[in-house]
């Protein structure tokens, strides 16, 4: 069972180096926050499997927080992008 596990592990540290190479290379302020987006999913999952394969339940506490600013910051920036200020 573990050894499937370090296995997603792996793959989930592979997409998220494909994903840092799109938010560097990306052509446009869209694409990078995409590719910022999807990397926040990876960091949760990867999080997710830490805590199944090592059984550190304080690393949940991590993934939600990033969760929580993945998306204040998928907001803060859509309003931005939009012309719009933060307070409006």
């Amino acid at each position: 069972m573990t050894s499937i596990l370090n296995i997603f592990f792996y793959i989930l540290i592979g997409l998220s180096f494909f994903c840092l190479f799109r938010i560097i290379r990306g052509p446009t302020i869209a694409d990078r926050m995409v590719s910022i987006d999807i990397f926040g999913i990876l960091v949760v999952g990867i999080c997710a499997l830490l805590v199944i394969i090592t059984g550190r339940e304080f690393i949940i506490d991590i993934a939600i927080t990033w969760t929580i600013l993945s998306f204040i910051a998928t907001l803060a920036l859509a309003k931005y992008l939009a012309g719009k200020k933060l307070n409006e």
